[in-house]
This record gives structure tokens, sequence and C-alpha cells, in this order.
């Protein structure tokens, strides 16, 4: 990232840490309110998720940053033999597991709490890896993608799903005026931590999208890389492989 972004500015404690601690705070209404600072458009990003996965008929998968296992959730339906979701927050897992458990997928679905930094798996260990709306929130980006570089089968299909920046009018100014003043308000009426949705907010215009990003994947030892623009360029799918 061009400039590093915290949850809690004046805390001592590291990013990493910070971000565990912000997840917990807001697991509990982080479902419902993402729904609505979305306007449901993040539920069509995750089916395309799910498609670009399905299509390589992953027997494996791990979704980092899984929160409550949304897209972990969807994934059950492609007929992998494993699906690992990893989070820091154990609050998040904890919402998650429920969900797991209500839809009777704990048999196929394991939720784990992970650092995405040192990733608990051997070498070659998926098929696919999944994250949704979770890179921008690495301390050490280049680590964490390192990271699953080094547990993706070669050939295996590495997906992310991130915000980014529209760069065309008037879209660019629409964009600027609701993720700077109204997601903002948004997070401070529904939620009980004003600054996580400040921090989400800040995070999403300070990561490094598009092309930026592109040259990080490859950097990171992936090929076969590629954006994917969603809905005027406020969300960008990435698939690269090894």
């Amino acid at each position: 990232m061009s400039k590093k972004v915290t949850p809690y500015q004046d805390s001592g404690l590291n990013k990493k840490k910070q971000v565990e601690q912000m997840f917990d705070k807001i697991s509990d209404n982080y479902d419902g309110l993402n729904r609505v600072i979305s306007m449901g458009t993040d539920v069509k990003w995750r089916k395309k998720v799910i498609a670009l996965v399905k299509a390589q008929q992953p027997k494996a998968v791990l979704d980092i940053a899984t929160g409550t296992g949304d897209l972990a959730i969807q994934m059950a339906d492609i007929n992998a033999e494993k699906i690992v979701g990893l989070d820091l927050s154990e609050g998040m897992l904890k919402v998650g597991r429920k969900k797991i458990a209500a839809k009777q997928l704990t048999d196929k679905i394991e939720m784990i709490q992970g650092d995405s930094e040192a990733l608990p798996f051997e070498d070659n260990s998926f098929d696919a890896i999944t994250v949704a709306f979770g890179v921008r929130n690495f301390e050490n980006l280049e680590k964490g993608l390192s990271e699953i570089q080094r547990v993706l089968k070669p050939g295996g299909i590495f997906v992310v799903l991130e915000t980014s920046v529209p760069t065309r009018f008037p879209f660019k100014q629409g964009y600027k005026l609701y993720s700077g003043y109204m997601l903002p308000l948004i997070g401070r009426v529904f939620s009980k931590d004003r600054e996580a949705y400040s921090y989400l907010s800040k995070s999403a215009a300070a990561f490094p999208y598009g092309e930026a990003f592109n040259n990080i994947l490859k950097k990171t030892g992936f090929i076969n890389v590629e954006d994917k623009p969603q809905t005027f360029g406020v969300a960008t799918i990435y698939t690269a492989s090894k």
C-alpha cells in the first residue's frame, strides 16, 4: 500500500491485532450492515467468484479472511471435497460457525482462526484459494500473497474480490462522495464501532487496485494475472495461477 491505514490510529497495537479487534467488535451486525453498505451488489460479485472457482473443479478450497463464512458457504455447492475458511477474528468465525451449523454444512466446511501471513498448511495444499474483501487488511501484503502462493497447488486458481476506485466521470466523483461521507455515516448510525467503518472506507481508497495490484501479484510469483472491474469499477475481481 502507498500508505498505512489502521482501524484505530491511537492504538499501540500493530495493524493485524487492530483488524482482529475491529472485526470481533462488529461481528454481530456485520452481515446485515454489509448488505446495506454495498446495496446488495456484493452478493452478485461473490457469485462470479464462485463461478470462476467452480470451473476449475477443485477438490480442496481455502477461503482466506472468510469472516462470517458467506463465500465458503456458497462454495458448498461446487462439489469440493474440502473447504476451509480462515480468519483472524474469532468473533466473525463464531457467527460463521452458527450459519454453517444452521445449513448442516459442518461436515463440509471447517472454520479456523489463523494468520494469512503465516498459513498453517503444507506447501501445495489447495486447488483454489479465495479472498473476498480481505487483502487490504493484510499487514504485509506481499508476505500474505507469498504465503497464498506457497499453499496453492501448481495450476491452481487464486481469486481475489476487493474494492477499487472508479476512474471515469461521474462514477469516480459519486464513489468519493459515498465512501468518504455516506459509508462512515452509515457505520456511525448502525454500528457500535464508529472507527471501523471509517477504516473500511479509507483502506479501500489506499489499496493498490487494478494494474498496481496485478504487478504485486506477479512480483510474488503468480502467473496468468488478470483483473475484471465490477459495477463501474467500485470492486475488482482478480484471477491468478501458479
